[in-house]
């Protein structure tokens, strides 16, 4: 891509994030829940992968691959989590945020909402690296590789979220913890394979100059998940919470799946 393009590139995908986050918050305004957000930005994050992908100018089947990946990441996790969160109560963190904001909640949750936005451009550095900056194909196995990472991640995060719905839906498991499937080893194997998806898009990168940069989703994605808003925020709710987590999460690795330890 020539300089402009590129800089036309990256504002239009900032205005498509600005206009998805605004559409969020007037859907949140409506029905008091800030949890629909989650799968606005699913769908923009994939969307930006699409548009990225369309305007590139790396080889076609790079931006194809490219393009598949990022769409089909975001659909199926855009749609799980609207199907989670439509008509449900306000997940716990908004609805904290709602109460701790008083009389200045909507607006202080419109700037949060934007706010998120510097988190998902950095994210879709994923996308735009191999895009914008891949001057020669990855080939076969580089291809083969992404797409491989991609399905694994999609198909290991969306068995996850499964296996926690079943038990959820399950009236004699009612308030317990969820320690089958995946969930037995791994206390948050859905954020284990998300971080996985972001690997999928290094090999794409690889026949450009600047494919290190692609480095920064994964790295981001780590960080959002274990020290800012994943993990601490919810373990610290659910210990508290949720009879039996504290015992749970001695005998359960965080996020790498593996055996759990005897008590």
């Amino acid at each position: 891509m020539p300089t402009l393009s590129i800089l036309h590139a990256v504002f239009a995908a900032a205005l498509l994030l600005f206009l998805a986050k605004s559409v969020a918050w007037l859907i949140q305004r409506r029905m008091g829940n800030g949890g629909i957000v989650d799968a606005i930005w699913a769908w923009a994050l994939g969307g930006l992968a699409v548009w990225f992908a369309a305007v590139g100018t790396a080889p076609a089947e790079v931006r194809l691959t490219l393009g598949a990946m990022g769409g089909l990441w975001g659909l199926r996790l855009g749609t799980y989590l609207w199907g989670r969160n439509w008509r449900a109560a306000e997940d716990w963190r908004y609805a904290k945020f709602r109460a701790d904001w008083g009389a200045q909640a909507q607006s202080k949750m419109f700037w949060f909402f934007q706010f998120q936005n510097l988190f998902t451009l950095a994210l879709a550095a994923s996308a735009f690296i191999p895009a914008a900056y891949g001057e020669g194909s990855p080939g076969p196995l580089g291809l083969a590789a992404a797409v491989a990472i991609l399905l694994v991640s999609v198909w290991g995060e969306g068995l996850a979220d499964e296996q926690l719905r079943r038990f959820k839906a399950e009236p004699a498991r009612r308030g317990q913890v969820c320690d089958v499937g995946l969930w037995r080893y791994s206390r948050h194997p859905n954020y284990f394979f998300e971080c996985v998806h972001w690997l999928a898009y290094i090999p794409l990168a690889l026949g450009g100059s600047l494919w290190g940069w692609s480095l920064v989703a994964p790295m981001v994605m780590v960080l959002l998940l274990l020290k800012i808003s994943g993990v601490p925020l919810l373990e610290a709710e659910m210990a508290v919470r949720k009879p039996g987590y504290a015992e749970y999460m001695k005998r359960t690795s965080m996020l790498l799946p593996w055996p759990p330890r005897r008590a």
